[in-house]
């Protein structure tokens, strides 16, 4: 075998694009990917045996400088009830400072490594992301997210988030974002996307993820509020919009293709048309929506509505791992009649595109980079993707230099 190249062979190989090959190899030269097939590979190949080959997975939405919280914020019954502890546990700050954080959000990259992952979409409001990232085999976007219900000069604010990011020294994609609704002035949300335009980075939010939420919005009052006047940050000038979270992005101008809505629990179905209209991408968290009290996503309805949807785990504030594989075991549960292929491609193909980085990674094809992924399988097993979605341990998995 000429020195860069290397061929592996596997019981399975799964595209993503197109349908799993049994019996099926992958040959990559020079830290790309060069050719695909089944049947006696073209030279001397290294044989995996009994695994399922398939594309780097994508976590496209976590908190890895939250991972310290691991164990400290429970379930909740309401988002209300579970953002009240995480600020009381956060104002209390880190228990051994900044750089325990730093060591748990590392701890938290090599696991989601170990289990898979090869890019994901982190939010932060530290850039602690760029640290913890650094050597991991673990890329993506770092996602800087701003506060500010009544801020005093949003331009001013975003031009300085800005200038933060431009000063790191990282090869990861940059981009300064909003939080949500409730924690966003509508001058720094239109702000933000003006700023954003004009960088050409994408956008995220966190929306719809409670009824809470919903109720805010439509009538400027409830648990929402109540928190709201507690931290010292209700506006009393903030315009009630008396509108649905996906209309009162679209005033605001935040709503643009691209955008990736980070949880949709309570949206409607007409909610979900307009952002397939605008080109939006769903990611669904559908253990840290069980966990902080927003009930289960409609998952189906996703899919059914025809948006691009992706995948992230959210913290371990709010989830007991950050493995992609045990998401995919709970969307299942959640939807079991969405097909086991289809969700696979919302853990690599879609989140790949939607994190900017569908040209090299998301499927095994010629041209890609080879972030493999390899996956225990039974021998006897005939349906792969259905098992792959099931639930896979992390001694399973293995990534594929």
């Amino acid at each position: 075998m000429t020195v860069g190249r290397h061929i592996f062979r596997a019981r399975w190989v799964l595209p993503i694009d197109r349908a799993p090959i049994e019996g099926g190899w992958v040959e990559s030269e020079n830290g790309r990917i060069t050719r695909v097939g089944d049947g006696a590979p073209p030279a001397a190949a290294e044989d995996l045996g009994d695994v399922a080959l398939l594309p780097g997975l994508v976590n496209a939405h976590t908190h890895l400088e939250l991972s310290w919280m691991a164990g400290l914020v429970p379930p909740a019954p309401s988002m209300n009830d579970w953002i009240t502890t995480l600020v009381e546990v956060r104002r209390a700050g880190t228990p051994g400072g900044d750089s325990a954080a730093l060591d748990a959000a590392r701890a938290a990259v090599q696991a989601m490594a170990a289990t898979g992952v090869v890019l994901v979409g982190d939010i932060t409001n530290t850039a602690i992301t760029c640290d913890a990232l650094q050597g991991s085999g673990v890329t993506g976007v770092m996602f800087y997210e701003l506060l500010g219900f009544n801020a005093a000069d949003p331009d001013a604010l975003v031009r300085a988030a800005w200038k933060k990011l431009e000063a790191v020294d990282t090869d990861l994609k940059r981009a300064v974002v909003a939080h949500a609704p409730y924690s966003v002035s509508p001058d720094l949300f239109k702000a933000i996307a003006a700023q954003s335009i004009e960088a050409g980075a994408p956008l995220s939010i966190h929306l719809g993820e409670s009824a809470e939420e919903i109720e805010f919005l439509r009538t400027g009052c409830g648990p929402i509020r109540e928190m709201l006047e507690k931290l010292g940050v209700w506006s009393e000038g903030w315009p009630v919009p008396g509108c649905d979270p996906v209309r009162f992005l679209a005033d605001l101008g935040y709503l643009r293709a691209g955008l990736l809505v980070v949880h949709g629990v309570h949206l409607t179905d007409d909610a979900l048309e307009r952002l397939r209209k605008a080109g939006a991408v769903i990611v669904t968290c559908p253990r840290s929506n069980l966990w902080v009290g927003g009930g289960p996503p409609r998952i189906a309805h996703f899919y059914a509505a025809r948006l691009p949807v992706a995948i992230g785990t959210d913290s371990l504030a709010s989830v007991a791992t950050l493995s992609l594989f045990d998401e995919l075991a709970e969307i299942r549960r959640l939807a079991p009649e969405v097909a086991a292929g289809t969700l696979l491609a919302s853990a690599t193909r879609i989140g790949a595109e939607a994190l900017g980085f569908g040209k090299d990674y998301g499927t095994i094809a010629p041209g890609k980079r080879p972030g493999l992924v390899a996956v225990n399988v039974p021998a006897t097993e005939r349906d792969v993707e259905e098992y792959l979605v099931g639930g896979v341990a992390p001694d399973a998995i293995t990534r594929v230099a």
